[in-house]
């Protein structure tokens, strides 16, 4: 991915359950104030996530500072709780972490 100067952009892609929508925005909605705490400290900003309503497949897209520590959520314990919280709406890797597929770049215009 792109360097943006303040570090790198990441996308992947997610799947959703049928029928999870609604919750799965709701749950998002109220993100917990820990969780969105937790990300910026691990050097995540402009995270976004969009829905292909005909697949139910997620696009996340975040860009992530030079120093992050992305790599340390896993074993963090809120996010763990958060993927135990978001499991039943997504299909997810044995202990809950959500599937990713990663979403190679094919073109970038500033």
């Amino acid at each position: 991915m792109p360097d943006t100067g303040t570090g790198s952009i990441h996308a992947f892609r997610m799947q959703l359950k049928p029928g999870t929508v609604e919750e799965y925005r709701r749950r998002h909605d109220a993100i917990w104030p820990e969780l969105s705490a937790l990300l910026t400290e691990a050097g995540i900003r402009d995270y976004s996530i969009f829905l292909d309503e005909d697949s139910l497949s997620l696009f996340a897209v975040l860009r992530v500072t030079p120093d992050n520590s992305r790599e340390t959520l896993p074993d963090h314990p809120v996010m763990r709780r958060w993927w135990d919280y978001m499991a039943p709406l997504m299909e997810v890797e044995p202990g809950n972490r959500p599937v990713e597929w990663p979403l190679p770049l094919l073109f970038h215009m500033d």
